[in-house]
């Protein structure tokens, strides 16, 4: 049976499924407060006008897209500290995430001037009004300061989740969300005594909000009896160039697989344009829910990720394999729930988000596409999960971006606009591209999980 899923009993596998509800569901709460945050932004700079909202937009997609891209570096952090966890060896947890803390922070220091430099290109780029040009820059110019502490955030954030302790993140998490209300409001609008900063208002709070966010949540590892034992806290480390070295060796497959995955959707929406404002606006409702929908498989990769490298740490190669198939199971049966919400609840969700009729029939349309891909989607996204607790990085890239730009975006656009399929086109070519990819991604996590129960070496 595929990933011996037959090899233990039924309470073995109802035992590991709690196991993963139980990591899985603070992880996305977490994530659902991250979103949060981001709502929190949209409103408030839509609030300070159309230019403003327009502003953060943009500016936020530059944020966003580093950002993404940089978590998926920082993903590395979870299997190398899993597998320790798992091996007993605790000095080497608390040496690993002081390394990690490291890394996030020289990476994040990059990410910083990274935003700071695409400013003027952007610009360039997009020739707007000098308002929303300059409002976006100031925008970007804040958020650059977020990122430092963003990147130590997720360095904490993979060594609790590691540990198997993902509630105290949601926790900060949805502390986090809790503050960026009254300092978004503080900021955009000038409140209580502050300069009224417009859109610019909400990349400070976002920066703010960041960097209380990796505070609180290294107070809570240093104060938490759980975590002593390991000693984060209780020792200084200097960077060990050759440790540093190893995460980004693992770690940049990864990042590459975030941004391939992320830019191949946004990209969609630049392509449909040709097709006119409603199909814009429809596919972009479509990305928006599909978007958090994925939080789901995400969520439980992520769970899956973890429960896999702590078996590997224990030399537990059989039960290793068997983690990655339960995983897949949980997904599954989760995806067949998101599709039947999306085809049977398809125009009430369209209509949060706009009551014009053209935009609601197109995008109630492509949610049908959307729900035939929850399953293809799904699976790829937790057999990726579960090939980077075996430190399998690079296959996962390379499926990645032949299956989403050879299949789906070149594809996509023949069909689109060749076939004169339209924005159909582009949906039809993401459901074979991510079915390929799902297809490609198992076979290689059993081939890859077999080889090592076997002896082999991956």
């Amino acid at each position: 049976m595929l990933l011996d899923l037959n090899r233990f009993a039924f309470p073995v596998f109802k035992k590991e499924i709690r196991h993963l509800i139980v990591l899985a569901v603070p992880m996305l709460l977490a994530q659902v407060a991250q979103v949060g945050i981001g709502f929190v932004d949209t409103v408030m700079a839509g609030g300070a006008g159309k230019d403003d909202l327009a502003a953060v937009a943009l500016g936020s997609s530059a944020f966003s897209t580093i950002y993404i891209t940089f978590i998926g570096i920082m993903t590395a952090l979870n299997p190398l500290i899993a597998q320790l966890f798992g091996a007993g060896k605790h000095s080497e947890v608390g040496e690993t995430g002081r390394q990690g803390l490291w890394f996030g922070l020289l990476l994040g220091l990059f990410g910083m001037l990274l935003m700071w430099a695409v400013i003027v290109p952007f610009q360039n780029w997009l020739t707007l009004s000098d308002y929303v040009e300059n409002m976006m820059a100031q925008y970007m110019l804040f958020t650059g300061l977020a990122m430092p502490a963003a990147m130590v955030h997720r360095a904490l954030h993979a060594y609790a989740s590691s540990l198997n302790r993902p509630r105290v993140i949601m926790l900060v998490s949805f502390a986090a969300f809790v503050l960026n209300v009254p300092l978004n409001y503080a900021f955009v609008y000038g409140k209580f005594g502050l300069p009224a900063l417009g859109g610019a208002g909400c990349g400070v709070a976002t920066a703010l909000v960041f960097w209380f966010s990796a505070a609180a949540l290294g107070l809570c590892i240093a104060k938490q009896r759980f975590f002593r034992p390991f000693g984060l806290t209780t020792a200084f480390s200097k960077p060990d160039w050759a440790a540093l070295k190893n995460i980004g060796k693992l770690g940049a497959p990864i990042g590459l697989s975030y941004f391939l995955e992320a830019s191949a959707f946004s990209f969609i929406v630049i392509l449909v344009a040709k097709l006119g404002e409603d199909y814009v606006a429809a596919q972009q409702v479509v990305i928006s829910l599909t978007g958090m929908i994925y939080m789901v498989p995400q969520s439980v990769g992520s769970a899956g990720m973890v429960r896999v490298g702590f078996a590997l740490g224990q030399r537990d190669f059989a039960l290793a394999r068997y983690l990655s198939g339960v995983s897949l199971v949980l997904g599954w049966a989760l995806a067949v729930v998101t599709a039947l919400g999306l085809v049977l609840l398809r125009f009430p969700l369209v209509e949060m988000y706009t009551d014009d009729a053209v935009v609601v029939s197109v995008a109630a349309a492509v949610l049908l596409f959307a729900a035939l891909f929850q399953l293809a989607d799904c699976t790829q996204c937790i057999a990726s999960y579960a090939l980077r607790g075996y430190k399998i990085t690079n296959v996962p890239m390379m499926i990645h971006a032949v299956a989403f730009w050879g299949f789906g975006l070149l594809p996509g656009y023949l069909l689109a606009y060749y076939f004169e399929m339209g924005i159909y086109g582009f949906w039809t070519a993401l459901i074979v591209s991510l079915t390929i990819a799902a297809l490609a991604l198992v076979y290689c996590l059993e081939k890859c999980s077999k080889a090592l129960l076997s002896g082999k070496a991956v």
